[in-house]
């Protein structure tokens, strides 16, 4: 564990990631990152909470319970990830929050067997994916540079969706794509690209945050800001275990909740490993394992504490990479942010006030970032016909559930837990293509060759 002592001054790490920035520095940097999640973090305890409450299992009123636990634990997950404790955490700058790809299924367990039965198999997916964390681990050859760069560009493209849905002034809404919407999406994008092109370098790392503020202070005279949500929040609110019962185990619940725990690895696979890459720092299989472990205890306090499965954020991924920032510590300060928003109601409704309109000119920027990323791996590889054809269709299969999100209505509820999250099919098809295509490759390799170089694209990296 790191001292107060050692943020308020700073202090050189071994390697740029453990490098503690004086907390001047730490501040502005950690906060952006929680600007950059927060409203993908609050979505899936709205989305879930709304889909209960028209089901009758919750009341309207539980729903900024559930989005006050959901910060907390994610501020909890995120410090077990970027600071770590034993084999617990990739100690990495990754930021934590729900992931959707557990949605559509909680939904339908809630409305079958009740709000508690999503809690037990949140629970037992948790303690599953502990479990399988090292044995998943060591499949890390299966995501070589040609994998890899294919996963995180499909990781950027399968965002961009949520860029568009806030730029617009937020999907579904009665005047999306209003021209004033448009506007301030694309001032807030040009203030980012200036302060890019002619800041100082200290706030050239800051970036997003700065165009997020003003973005947001340029909106407030155009009536495009609502802070009203201030005044309804308690100033304290306390998150308590089991607060809507004890969770119940339902055997198919349980099944299917596992089945999602192994989208949420392939996805935080792809993250810890692209993480990597931006900040140099290698990923061998056991620190992947204790990465994946982490994830498996987020997720078990999530359903301890009354809120959902937890992944590594794709958006701060973009974030990482555009800043230039690698200190783990920076996703350990965002950590602290989170759990006093889940502390103070009122905090979160600040934060909350943030236009989507703004949100959206940033997250083109960073969503856009990790796909650059992606192409800045797949930049290694061999491009044969081979390998041309890998990423071809796993891009393709990727975006499909993107560009036509009710592609697979029609599946089997455990066809749609994979193949709704287009990053889980796009991985899947990655790891499965290369396998069969460059299979004599990959045999001959396996058999003459023990450290293969980096760039090699059917094993991966040396480790």
């Amino acid at each position: 564990m790191v001292s107060l002592s050692r943020f308020t001054r700073g202090r050189a790490g071994a390697h740029p990631v453990d490098h503690i920035p004086p907390l001047s520095v730490l501040a502005p940097l950690g906060l952006q990152h929680v600007l950059a999640m927060y409203a993908g973090a609050v979505a899936v305890p709205l989305i879930v909470g709304s889909a209960l409450v028209a089901a009758g299992e919750l009341q309207s009123s539980d729903l900024p319970y559930l989005i006050t636990a959901d910060l907390f634990v994610a501020g909890i997950a995120t410090l077990i990830q970027a600071v770590g404790f034993w084999r617990f955490g990739v100690r990495l700058p990754l930021m934590q929050g729900c992931t959707f790809a557990a949605v559509t299924p909680m939904i339908a367990i809630g409305s079958q067997y009740g709000v508690t039965a999503i809690y037990g198999s949140v629970i037992a997916s948790g303690v599953f994916m502990m479990a399988l964390a090292p044995v998943f681990a060591k499949l890390l050859h299966l995501f070589p540079p040609l994998v890899t760069g294919t996963v995180i560009l499909i990781i950027g493209l399968s965002l961009m969706p949520v860029a568009a849905g806030w730029f617009g002034g937020g999907t579904g809404s009665e005047d999306f794509g209003d021209p004033k919407y448009i506007g301030m999406g694309a001032l807030t994008l040009l203030i980012i690209l200036l302060i890019e092109r002619f800041a100082p370098p200290a706030a050239k790392r800051l970036s997003i945050l700065l165009g997020l503020v003003a973005g947001t202070v340029i909106a407030i005279p155009l009536g495009m800001t609502d802070f009203s949500g201030v005044r309804e929040q308690d100033w304290v609110g306390v998150t308590t275990p089991f607060h809507f019962g004890f969770p119940t185990f339902e055997v198919s619940a349980i099944i299917t909740m596992c089945i999602v725990a192994l989208v949420i690895m392939t996805e935080t696979t792809g993250d810890i490993i692209a993480v990597g890459e931006i900040v140099d720092s290698k990923v061998p299989p056991r620190r992947l394992a204790d990465g994946l472990r982490a994830d498996g205890l987020s997720t078990m306090l999530g359903g301890i504490f009354n809120t959902f499965p937890y992944t590594a954020f794709a958006q701060n991924v973009g974030l990482v990479a555009i800043t230039g920032v690698k200190t783990r510590h920076v996703a350990t300060f965002a950590g602290g942010i989170l759990i006093l928003l889940g502390l103070l109601p009122k905090l979160g409704a600040v934060v909350e006030g943030v236009p989507l309109p703004v949100l959206g000119g940033a997250g083109i920027a960073l969503f856009g970032m990790v796909a650059a990323s992606g192409v800045r791996t797949l930049a290694q590889v061999s491009f044969n016909n081979t390998n041309i054809l890998v990423v071809a269709v796993a891009v393709g299969v990727g975006l499909l559930p993107t560009v036509s999100p009710d592609l697979y209505d029609r599946f089997p509820d455990w066809f749609q837990t994979i193949f709704h999250s287009g990053i889980s099919a796009g991985a899947l098809f990655a790891v499965v293509l290369n396998m069969l295509l460059n299979s004599e490759s990959l045999r001959d390799k396996l058999s003459t060759d023990t450290d293969p170089p980096a760039h090699d694209a059917v094993r991966g990296p040396a480790l």
